[in-house]
């Protein structure tokens, strides 16, 4: 595949994930050669080829996991009879993930959202800070790596515009107003996302899955919302939460997901 470079780019600038498989090793009789390439995307379009055949169907399989976990693979198979080829020869190769870059959208810029953000600072996340009070960021200076956002309370429609759903899609709800956060929750919980979290108590979780499943129709509740945030390393001041919560976020983007 010559045109690789090209074709990763074109994917980049649409931000469409795709997996980038290269041969890195060829022993004995194989039907591809070392740098042997091809990119597969979410929906297994393929573009290249590592020889065809079962090789090909289980680079395709494993890269789906790649994509999936966000994570880098290397794997290597032998072409014996199990593969229906008479070749004996191994090939190894490594799989890519990309256009998968972690994206947190982080809702109330009070104390708290504001720690985090700038604690995320240098880390895989993008950010992007989102507050409905009119004006909040006027006097408020931040690290240009971070996207402060104003969306309307009178049209919630720019609420669910902020964010960029998906599997690499974090959202974390710490408004001033539990009205607001409930109706964030309620809108997040019918997208595909990556990390659900509400800042508050045990109550709180308590009220909102019952409101969840008898006001809103939505039969799992919070059973897919991470309530309270932050892992329980202690401390309760605004950085010290959002030093957990930081934590946290890192935890759940480099720990692969159990199959």
């Amino acid at each position: 595949m010559k045109n690789w470079i090209e074709l990763l780019s074109d994917f980049k600038e649409k931000q469409q994930p795709v997996a980038l498989v290269t041969v890195t090793r060829c022993l004995g009789s194989t039907p591809c050669v070392l740098g042997s390439r091809m990119i597969i995307t979410k929906d297994k379009i393929v573009h290249g080829t590592i020889g065809g055949g079962k090789l090909e169907f289980l680079a395709i399989e494993k890269a789906m996991i790649a994509l999936d976990d966000n994570k880098i693979i290397e794997s290597g198979y032998t072409l014996g009879p199990e593969f229906e080829q008479c070749c004996g020869g191994k090939v190894e190769f490594i799989i890519e993930p990309m256009n998968q870059t972690p994206e947190l959208f982080l809702f109330g810029a009070g104390h708290i959202g504001q720690e985090i953000v700038q604690l995320l600072v240098g880390t895989p996340f993008k950010v992007n800070l989102i507050d409905s009070r009119k004006d909040w960021f006027k006097e408020k200076e931040f690290d240009p790596s971070i996207n402060p956002c104003e969306v309307s309370e009178i049209d919630f429609k720019t609420f669910r515009d902020a964010v960029r759903w998906g599997n690499s899609c974090y959202v974390l709800v710490l408004t001033h107003n539990h009205a607001i956060d409930f109706d964030i929750i309620a809108m997040a919980l019918q997208e595909e996302t990556k990390f659900l979290g509400l800042i508050g108590s045990k109550t709180k979780k308590a009220r909102f899955n019952n409101m969840l499943i008898n006001e809103m129709n939505i039969k799992e509740g919070m059973s897919n919302v991470v309530c309270p945030i932050g892992l329980p390393i202690g401390g309760d001041t605004p950085k010290e939460i959002a030093i957990s919560v930081v934590a946290q976020l890192l935890q759940v983007y480099y720990q692969p997901i159990a199959k």
